[in-house]
């Protein structure tokens, strides 16, 4: 695993790209993170009423419709098909682990926000997972550029890259250079920091590419996205964990957060808060 110490993010390969999309779809559906999370502490199978008292603040149905995609996408197993019977992780799902502990790092280190460490994951990978986005990001890793550049160099059409562009700027990944519309895109501090994220789901969906080289480091941008406001369900989240006994605390634990510090002049051309 020391080859993903230091990777980079900027890669060429538009099925590289997709190839990472796919893979974080996995696990982008709500509470796929939380369910998966909940079955790694336990050594014994689960049946859903018993992940679903563990993971109190979603129906018992919720939770077994998640394993049952789960089951679907490969990441757990029942000991038989029959009603009832329990789950446990596959390799697959158990092998998550990594990219988990990845996200959540990522996220702790450049997004704002009080989070417990699976709240984290899945908020990670909301802002990763959608179609282009992994392309936008690897292709600005090159640098600087402006935005008929960045199509082009992405393989887009114009209306997409627009598009995710706009995404990417509400969600603290990507910022100008300066105010004017003809100024390049450039990563902010967040997206260019992504290359251990990229690593470890390129690694988890295809164990054989942490033999191949790394791409360099992409380059180093300042930070220029706005805190963004915890969303409603998030604070209920966050709420039913702190009534609840029944979550396991070191797994679901908020991590200290570090306040990051913005210049003035950078600050002056942040993008608007995220709404959601």
């Amino acid at each position: 695993m020391s080859t993903l110490a230091q990777p980079g993010i900027s890669q060429t390969s538009s099925a590289h790209a997709q190839r990472i999309e796919d893979t974080l779809s996995l696990i982008a559906p709500k509470w796929t993170t939380w369910v998966a999370q909940t079955l790694a502490t336990q050594r014994d199978p689960m049946r859903v009423r018993d992940v679903a008292a563990r993971v109190p603040f979603v129906s018992e149905q919720l939770v077994g419709k998640r394993l049952a995609q789960m089951q679907a996408d490969g990441l757990v197993t029942r000991a038989e098909d029959l009603p009832g019977a329990p789950y446990r992780l596959s390799a697959s799902g158990a092998a998550l682990a990594p990219v988990h502990r990845s996200l959540a790092q990522w996220s702790q280190d450049y997004l704002p926000g009080r989070m417990a460490g699976a709240e984290r994951v899945e908020d990670a990978v909301r802002r990763l997972y959608l179609r282009h986005t992994t392309a936008v990001i690897q292709t600005l890793g090159e640098g600087p550029m402006r935005f008929v550049e960045l199509a082009e160099q992405a393989g887009l059409d114009h209306n997409h890259t627009h598009h995710r562009l706009i995404r990417l700027q509400l969600d603290g990944l990507v910022t100008r250079t300066g105010p004017h519309s003809r100024d390049p895109y450039v990563l902010t501090d967040a997206g260019a920091a992504l290359g251990p994220v990229y690593a470890a789901v390129e690694h988890w969906s295809d164990p054989t590419a942490a033999a191949r080289p790394a791409a360099g480091p992409g380059p180093r941008a300042a930070r220029t996205h706005s805190a963004a406001r915890p969303a409603p369900e998030g604070i209920r989240t966050a709420a039913a964990l702190r009534r609840s006994p029944a979550a396991p605390g070191g797994l679901f634990s908020h991590a200290p957060q570090p306040q990051p510090r913005v210049p003035a002049t950078i600050t002056a051309q942040s993008s608007p808060s995220r709404s959601r």
